[in-house]
């Protein structure tokens, strides 16, 4: 018997980890994407909003759900529930859903549109100079705060690792 519970224990883990690895770790890239579209490429901003919405609303969102029933099932299979990182965990979970899918998400479409309706109209206003890409500071402003939340959520994302490794010795 205690070899089925460690082995479901330690299956369970595994796909914890996984899934946190596949869900989280297209976040770490979104900085260097943008600022490499926004210096090399602006034209790519619409599109690479758009795959930013379209990963968090099939890839994290469903993978946050993942991460948190597994945590709760290597949580109930080894009766941490009174621990700090247990308790972390799961706001750090709540807080994670609730930013990417209210704040970042949306975000990340409005910006998409702003960012074409900018470059239709340089397309527009840019007879002389082809090839100038002007964005305004409404989608300038908007890709900041994005840039800061995604920052924001990395942090959390981290200090929940370090928080899991730490906090967790079987």
């Amino acid at each position: 018997m205690t070899i089925a519970i460690i082995n479901t224990y330690y299956v369970v883990k595994s796909i914890h980890n996984m899934a946190a690895l596949v869900t989280f770790g297209v976040a770490f890239v979104y900085p260097i994407a943008f600022a490499v579209a926004t210096r090399h490429d602006p034209r790519s901003l619409p599109a690479l909003h758009r795959i930013e919405s379209t990963i968090e609303r099939t890839l994290i969102v469903p993978g946050l759900l993942v991460v948190v029933l597994t945590g709760i099932d290597i949580t109930s299979i080894a009766h941490h529930w009174g621990q700090f990182f247990v308790q972390w965990g799961l706001s750090a979970a709540v807080v994670i859903g609730v930013l990417v899918t209210a704040v970042m998400i949306p975000n990340a479409e409005r910006a998409a549109a702003l960012a074409e309706r900018d470059l239709t109209a340089s397309a527009a206003g840019a007879s002389g100079a082809a090839g100038v890409v002007s964005l305004s500071g409404e989608y300038r402003a908007l890709a900041r705060r994005l840039l800061m939340l995604g920052l924001l959520l990395s942090a959390i994302i981290l200090i929940t690792i370090l928080f899991m490794a730490v906090g967790f010795n079987p």
